[in-house]
């Protein structure tokens, strides 16, 4: 089924939303990690608070440009839904729904766009194009 025009536009939007705001969360871990001071985060799989922050930021911080800009953006979304579920059920298992609410509610979004796709305005989108007639 083809898109329309105005699909491909909330697409943009959703993106840019989405992972505009996702940076506001990567860019401080960010700066935690190549601070000065101790790295305390939590290791739920075991693999240290660093390497743990460090999927963190890879996710929230450079898949979330990777989402505004939508170049490999399904691919993208993939550790941002990882995270997000991780941030709901296990850094905040004991916590009430309302501390998990914004997480899920990041999972969902990046779930549509794993989805949906980009759209036609994105990196992902003109690269179709182009492959479409040029018989890439």
């Amino acid at each position: 089924m083809k898109k329309t025009v105005i699909e491909d536009i909330g697409l943009l939007i959703l993106r840019i939303g989405a992972g505009s705001m996702m940076l506001t969360h990567g860019y401080p871990k960010l700066m935690r990690l190549f601070g000065d001071e101790p790295i305390e985060f939590m290791d739920f799989l075991g693999i240290g608070p660093v390497i743990s922050l460090s999927l963190a930021v890879f996710a929230e911080f450079l898949c979330s440009i990777l989402i505004i800009i939508g170049f490999k953006t399904r691919l993208a979304a993939i550790p941002l839904m990882i995270t997000m579920l991780t941030a709901a059920l296990v850094a905040h298992a004991a916590d009430p729904f309302g501390r998990k609410e914004l997480p899920l509610l990041y999972f969902i979004v990046f779930l549509c766009i794993l989805i949906f796709g980009p759209g036609k305005f994105s990196i992902d989108g003109l690269s179709d194009r182009k492959s479409m007639y040029y018989g890439g």
